[in-house]
Formats: C-alpha cells, sequence, structure tokens
C-alpha cells in the first residue's frame, strides 16, 4: 500500500509541478509545489532506512488493481480537470501512506505525511484556481450600464451596445433596490443571451444568483472575492477591480476569473486620487495570468493607445451610456479592440 501509493503520489506531484510551469510560468507556484516533492522523498527516504521494503515489496504483475478501470479515468476536457485529479490523486494517496504507516509503527512518518497533505490540499486550491482563471472568457468590450447615465432610454443603449459587438454587459446600479435590480438584471440578461453576451452584476452576487446572470464584479470595499468563492462555486464569474500587480495576484489567488485594470484615464464615473494609467496596462498583460479589462475614461478617441499598451480587452461607460448615437459609439470602440483568440 505505501510503495503503490508513494509512486502515485511522485506522479501526480509531477504532474502539478509542470502545469504550474508550463501552464501557467508561476516560478513561485513551481517552487512550492517541488518542496512538497521534496520533503515527500525525504519522508520515504526515512521510512525505507528504518527498514520498510517499499520495491522489494511490489508487485505490478499481481496487483488486481491495475485491471480495474475507473469511470472517466482516460477523460480529461480541460486543463483544469488534469490539475483537479491530479491534486485528489495526490492527497488521496498521501492519506494511504499515513494511515499505513502507523500500522509499520512509524508515527514520525505518519506526521510528516499528514503535513504534507495539508500543505498540498492548499496548493491544489492555488493551481486549480489559477489554471480555471485562464480558461475563463476574455471579454473584447463591457459595457458597464447605469441609467443615470444614458442620454437615450436604457433599453436603447443596450441594444444598440449589443448589436454594435458588446460582448459584456455589467449592470451597475447602486442606488436601485433590490427587487428592482433583480428585475433590471433578468431583462438585461434576455437582451444579452441570444447574442452570447455575458451579463455581470456590480457588487450583488445574490441579485447575479437571483437574476441568472453570468457573475458579478466587486470593487475595493465589496465582499472579498475569496470570501464569495465560499459561497458561490466556480459556475459563477467573479471579478475584482486591480490597480497594480500585487493586487492582481492577489484577485487570481482569491478565485477571480477576471479583473479590472486601471483607473488608465480620468473618468467621469468614478474619481480616483491617483491613476494606474497606460504602465498598468502594460503590466497587466504582460503578466497574463487572468483575462482583464482595462477601465476608466476609455473612448473612442483613446482606446487605440489603450490597446497598443496591450490590452485584450475595455470596460466603457459613459463614452457609450452619455452617447447621442450609442451604437455608432460602442461600434467605433468595439473597431479598435482585435478578437481575442484564447
Amino acid at each position: 500500500m505505501i510503495d503503490a501509493n508513494a509512486n502515485r503520489a511522485r506522479e501526480a506531484m509531477r504532474v502539478m509541478e509542470d502545469a504550474a510551469r508550463f501552464l501557467l510560468d508561476d516560478a513561485t507556484l513551481v517552487a512550492d509545489l517541488k518542496a512538497v516533492r521534496h520533503a515527500f522523498a525525504a519522508a520515504m527516504a526515512s521510512l525505507a532506512e528504518s527498514g520498510v521494503a517499499l520495491v522489494a515489496s511490489r508487485d505490478t504483475p499481481g496487483d488486481v488493481g491495475t485491471e480495474v478501470e475507473g469511470g472517466g479515468e482516460y477523460e480529461r476536457a480541460t486543463p483544469t480537470d488534469l490539475v483537479v485529479a491530479a491534486g485528489k490523486r495526490l492527497t488521496e494517496a498521501l492519506r494511504v501512506i499515513e494511515e499505513a504507516s502507523k500500522l509499520e509503527g512509524q508515527a514520525d512518518t505518519a506526521r510528516a505525511v499528514e503535513a504534507l497533505r495539508y500543505r498540498s490540499y492548499e496548493l491544489e486550491r492555488r493551481l486549480s484556481t489559477a489554471v480555471r482563471a485562464r480558461e475563463r472568457r476574455q471579454y473584447r468590450c463591457c459595457l458597464l450600464l447605469t441609467e443615470s447615465a444614458c442620454v437615450r432610454p436604457w433599453s436603447y443603449v443596450l441594444r444598440a451596445a449589443l448589436e454594435a459587438g458588446v460582448d459584456c454587459v455589467q449592470v451597475r446600479e447602486k442606488a436601485m433596490s433590490g427587487r428592482a435590480l433583480v428585475e433590471r438584471v433578468e431583462a438585461v440578461v434576455a437582451e444579452a443571451r441570444p447574442l452570447e453576451a455575458a451579463v455581470i452584476v456590480n457588487d450583488r452576487a445574490d441579485v447575479a444568483l437571483s437574476a441568472g446572470a453570468d457573475g458579478v464584479h466587486v470593487g475595493d470595499h465589496d465582499v472579498p472575492c475569496d470570501r464569495l468563492r465560499r459561497w458561490v462555486d466556480q459556475g459563477l464569474v467573479v471579478g475584482v477591480s486591480t490597480h497594480r500587480l500585487d493586487d492582481a495576484r492577489a484577485a487570481l489567488s482569491a478565485g477571480a476569473d477576471y479583473a479590472g485594470v486601471g483607473q488608465v484615464f480620468a473618468s467621469s464615473t468614478k474619481r480616483r486620487d491617483e491613476l494606474a494609467g497606460l504602465a498598468y496596462v502594460r503590466e497587466f498583460f504582460d503578466w497574463g495570468l487572468l483575462p482583464g479589462l482595462a477601465i476608466g475614461g476609455i473612448e473612442a478617441s483613446n482606446v487605440a493607445s489603450v490597446v497598443a499598451a496591450g490590452a485584450k480587452g475595455v470596460a466603457v461607460s459613459s463614452a457609450v451610456c452619455g452617447a447621442d448615437d450609442p451604437g455608432a459609439a460602442a461600434a467605433a470602440i468595439v473597431a479598435a479592440v482585435p478578437p481575442f483568440d484564447a
């Protein structure tokens, strides 16, 4: 049991480490996974030094388990499936080793492996969260829809923007009651879904879930992303506002699916004392571990500079909501952002 599960654990650790290395290019995660692998090797060496014959007890031809095939064993639809399967395999194997070591009277090894199991739970979470984020959709143009900012009726602005190619709508109505907001989001979903545009709700995960939206966006003073992830599953997209790369790294670790990247330019919608500017846009998209939307004062006259800085998606508000012809305004911005091929 110990030998078979030691092999299983090593194989799982190597899959996880290579995923962090080749899928994510994440040196910190690679180093943390490698540290667990080395600590595990030391625990197994200590067991062997205590007289537990591992390799000598191996009998692969006579192992009845090699003929048993589990359901879905040869199916991995996404990289997330790959790393989740490896993580489960690792922690299960460590648990078997921990318990079997007790039968051998090797309490010290059992304690060491138990500690590695707890470390592995957290590494599994970090790795699967990061890989899942890479699989999330990169929006090209997100409309921040606020009725009070609209020159034309909000429903007209919405329809015109969607027809112009906007592929994400964030409903931002901070003063609206919960009941009214649910009804508004349901109406937006009904317009957006046939055109395969996503609908995100600002701040309110409860409203997003109630109205059938795709996700929620949280800012600096809202419920933190990691807290949200405790009670909403990975089916709900969570976006997080970020202003520097440390924020983006924290958002990724907390389970965010995309980041708002800004504030890029001065904006009448939301004023900040300090702008992140194009420098942060460039830094974020060079980093590249989360989908992102450059945000803040973006309009047709400056969107080209944002794209030139590396932005793969932008979020706009007054440039479209405040336009006499919101469809033309949205179309000009969408045309400036090249389609993103994940």
